[in-house]
């Protein structure tokens, strides 16, 4: 047994962005923990690691109490149902995770001295009145709107997390994730990207939610794990944008995706959804100043990756 070997737990480390930390870590040489209760994570994403010995998963909801033995030395706090589909879908769930869950792995990291991470999210800025959005902004969010389940749980646990830093003098890191895309979204996940793949490699009509002119900045999973990793590292505990900062419409991003995938899916547009956000763009100034971080993977070469997934998991379902 390496005596100098660091552990690292990961919550929902059966999701799409906790299955790549998981990878990473162990490529690291950590010992990484994944909880999962699989509620929206997919067993499949780390069924790859079962026969690695530096890798345990745990099945357990952190909404309910939890005491892991042995040292720790980070957690990364990934457990939450991320798109609007899963949170419509479970709402209660989501709240709870993001209060209760957050209280017991805050309880956890201040237990074993570990360093805290807290995936949050750019729905913190809700329907942003600021653009591009700076962590300095608050937010323009409606907190009784079907979205409001997931973006106060987020904002809540935000506001938990620095009350555990200034109270306990612990080391709490917070992310506020953009939209994130790669390998391992599930097929049904709700959002633009697995949508418009989704009905493009099947031949269905693309569907676009308005007109399509709302933004989106879309960073890919390997930039997404390098941001997280560094902000662990670091020795800053304000909030963090993670994100690339190069915006897109939803309507020429469809347009990109029936590119790529030659396919004869013609563009068809729906109503928007309630409080659908109009734009979204990370400002990553203190990412690029405190981390040095900058994401390098050019969308083309991202949604090429992606894709050559995509076609191998529907492939798999029929």
């Amino acid at each position: 047994m390496n005596m100098n070997q660091k552990t690292v737990i990961i919550t929902g480390g059966g999701g799409f962005i906790g299955s790549h930390l998981c990878e990473r870590f162990l490529a690291r040489g950590f010992k990484v923990v994944a909880i999962d209760n699989f509620l929206t994570g997919n067993e499949k994403n780390i069924a790859h690691l079962a026969g690695n010995r530096d890798f345990e998963l745990v099945r357990h909801n952190i909404c309910d109490y939890i005491d892991l033995p042995g040292a720790v030395d980070y957690i990364l706090h990934f457990a939450s149902p991320a798109s609007p589909l899963d949170y419509l879908q479970y709402p209660i769930q989501t709240l709870k995770v993001g209060a209760l869950g957050t209280h017991h792995v805050l309880g956890l990291a201040k237990e074993k001295k570990a360093v805290f991470l807290l995936a949050s999210t750019s729905e913190v800025y809700g329907d942003p009145l600021v653009h591009p959005q700076k962590e300095e902004y608050w937010g323009n969010v409606n907190p009784v709107g079907p979205r409001g389940v997931y973006d106060e749980a987020k904002r809540y646990a935000e506001a938990l997390t620095m009350a555990y830093h200034r109270s306990h003098r612990m080391d709490t890191k917070i992310i506020r994730i953009f939209n994130t895309y790669g390998p391992r979204m599930r097929l049904k996940d709700g959002r633009a990207i697995p949508a418009f793949m989704t009905q493009a490699l099947t031949g269905a009509p693309v569907t676009v939610f308005g007109k399509g002119k709302q933004t989106r900045s879309l960073c890919y999973i390997d930039d997404m794990v390098d941001g997280i990793e560094k902000l662990l590292m670091s020795g800053v505990n304000e909030p963090m944008n993670i994100g690339n900062p190069d915006e897109i419409s939803v309507l020429d991003l469809a347009k990109r995706i029936v590119k790529i995938t030659g396919t004869s899916s013609s563009i068809v547009h729906e109503g928007l959804p309630v409080d659908d956000p109009k734009v979204r763009q990370p400002d990553i100034s203190r990412a690029r100043k405190l981390l040095g971080w900058n994401p390098s993977v050019p969308l083309e070469e991202g949604l090429k990756k992606t894709l050559d997934y995509f076609r191998t998991a529907l492939k798999e379902q029929h």
